[in-house]
Formats: C-alpha cells, structure tokens, sequence
C-alpha cells in the first residue's frame, strides 16, 4: 500500500463489522507508553532531545518491522501538510498533538494500517494497535512485539515500584490503555446510557466519545477504557474491559429487541428515512451524517433493511470526516457549504457501491 494512500483510503481493515461481536464493537484498541532512559519527556525536551528521541526510534525501525513481521511506513509530521496529519488524526493513526506540533515529531504506520507507533507525542513513544470487534489480545500481543523490539536494543525508562515512567501518571505501572469502541444506540434510544457510564466508572473504566478525551459523543459510539495502569497487571487490565464490554454488549442487544418488539414500526420508519436522507441529499453535516449512519446501521443489524451493508456505513465514518473531504477535493480553503456539498456527493458515492470522487455531475 502506497503512502499516498494513508490520506485517500477510506477503508480500515480493523474498523467494520467483522470481528466477535461486530454487531455492537466497531473496534478494539491498545496502546502502550513508553519513555527513553535519560532523556525528557517531550513536554520538557528541547529540540536537540526532540531529535535523540527521534534517533533513538529510527534506530529500531527495522528491528520492529522484523519482530512485529509487519511493513511500515516512516511519516515525518513537519514533511507533510497540515491536512495530510489532520486526515491520519480522523483515522486515529495519529493524536491531535503531533498534528498541532508536527516539529521534531514522526509516526510508524503499519502497511495494514493495524499499528502506528507515534514518537515525541506526550510520551517518546506511544505504540497504538488496533483489531475488528471485540478482540482486545490480538493488538496487545502486536504492541508487545513492538515494545519487544524497541527494549531488546534501547534503555526504556522502568522503576521496580513504579513500573513504566510516563508523562502522565495515571499512565504509570503498565503504561497500558486498552479501548473498546462501542455503537450503543439501543441503550440510548431507551435512555439507560447513563445507568451503564456510571457503571463503568465504578469499574475504573472511562466512557468517551468517538475521538477521546474532550469529544463529543456523536452517532451513538463510545469508547470505553481502563482509567488505571498502576497497581494491575496487563492481563488484568484487558480481563476487566473485556469482562465490562461483554456486559455492555447484552445489555445493547437486550436494548434493540426490545425497540424491536414495542415500537418496530416507528423504529423501520425512522431507518429508512435515515437512508433516503443518506442517499439523496445534496448537503449534509458532520453531526447529522453521524446521526444518519448510526440509525442506518441499527437497521442493517435488526434486518429492517438490505440496501447496505454494515461495512459501507463503517467506511462513512471515515470517508465524511472534514479534513479528508478537503484532502480529497486538493483545497484546504473549502467552505461549510462546500464541505458540506462534497460530504453529501461522497456518501451518496459510497452507498452506490462506488469510491469517492467518482460520482458524476446530476
């Protein structure tokens, strides 16, 4: 897969329906903090240890490679534009703060787009894995080889008390956070969202939205974490999500047979409106589309309708995100209504089983 392809892809291979429970987990992700011996974090590093970081990294490159047996691409953050970093921000190849501070800061992205390893963000790496449904070992054990590799030749910074150092100390012992994305609006719908956050975070785990910490929950979807990495071990970590995702999963399902049963009219209806929006209009905003799909998929997994497919929906989810639509149209200077316009065309595209910016003029 060409590089060129990390901004105008709008497929994940780890971002669908497939995957253990793909009706309700959209995905299952991992990342580990890791910190060089002897040098700064990068929120006090200077630009000379900003580079030795980034050294230290490009020094490993090919021995990750080799032990995680995957191909990556080498992504300098000042060599690309603005938009580029903001669309692998939309992805979640990349975070906000290499896109904001892209000097002296680069990014390993697996050929499969599985694995991104991200140097000088808050942490000198931060190494990101990324699986279909609910499948929280398969990335771990892929950010393990990483780490596997990286510790084999470099001095990573370790306390026998504290464990791993990192920037921020709720990151501190294993350095782990384990995320489970979930489409959840069967629970919203009948209003019992919050009965499970406050669960959750009884249980040590955050409940967020979409894009992490500070987002908006938008189109039903939550990401739910573990809080604490001091004091548990990896296993245990992954075990308790694991354990608080199952739950969620029953009690979205018990969620949607029962929307199913009391108010199944009302519910196709609201779905195939939804889909004809999707499929005719000529503008459409980023939260509305978000809303859109996320009462289309409802309807794919309850059989109320067959004119998709639930992967089609999950490629929506990329393919209307701002900054790739400017990405994809070559103009950084679009308006709304321009965003807005080409937003609509790319999703009518895709839901008639083409690729964006193929449609032609109507």
């Amino acid at each position: 897969m060409a590089v060129h392809d990390l901004y105008r892809d709008y497929r994940l291979s780890w971002f669908g329906r497939e995957g253990e429970a793909g009706d309700v987990v959209l995905a299952s992700r991992v990342r580990l903090a890791r910190n060089f011996a002897r040098l700064p974090f990068p929120n006090r590093a200077n630009r000379q240890q900003l580079a030795e970081v980034q050294n230290r990294a490009a020094s490993v490159f090919g021995r990750i490679e080799e032990t995680a047996g995957q191909s990556f691409d080498a992504v300098g953050m000042d060599a690309i534009a603005q938009m580029e970093r903001e669309v692998l921000a939309e992805k979640q190849l990349i975070s906000k703060r290499l896109v904001e501070n892209p000097a002296y800061r680069s990014a390993f992205i697996s050929r499969d787009r599985k694995c991104s390893i991200l140097v000088n963000e808050d942490d000198h790496l931060r190494i990101h894995a990324m699986a279909s449904g609910l499948d929280l070992r398969t990335p771990l054990d892929l950010a393990f080889r990483v780490d596997d590799a990286v510790e084999e030749t470099l001095d990573v910074a370790f306390d026998e008390k504290m464990g791993y150092l990192t920037s921020c100390p709720t990151n501190l012992g294993t350095g782990l956070r384990a995320t489970v994305l979930l489409h959840l609006p069967g629970l919203v719908y009948t209003r019992n969202i919050n009965n499970i956050i406050n669960i959750s975070q009884q249980l040590g785990l955050s409940v967020r939205g979409l894009y992490g910490e500070g987002s908006e929950t938008v189109g039903n979807i939550f990401a739910v974490s573990n809080q604490l990495t001091l004091g548990f071990t990896e296993q245990a970590i992954i075990e308790n999500l694991m354990n608080a995702a199952t739950q969620i999963i029953d009690n979205e399902r018990r969620a949607r047979k029962a929307l199913a049963m009391t108010s199944k009219e009302r519910l196709e209806d609201a779905v195939w409106r939804s889909f004809g929006v999707l499929k005719y209009a000529r503008f459409l905003g980023e939260s509305e589309v978000l809303e859109l799909i996320s009462k289309v998929r409802l309807g794919l997994d309850l059989g109320l309708l067959h004119e998709a497919t639930a992967e089609r929906s999950s490629e929506l989810l990329i393919a209307s995100r701002p900054s790739y639509l400017k990405n994809l149209a070559g103009n950084d200077n679009l308006s709304q209504t321009e965003i807005d316009r080409k937003r609509a065309a790319v999703v009518r595209e895709i839901l008639a089983g083409g690729a964006p910016g193929q449609e032609k003029a109507t």
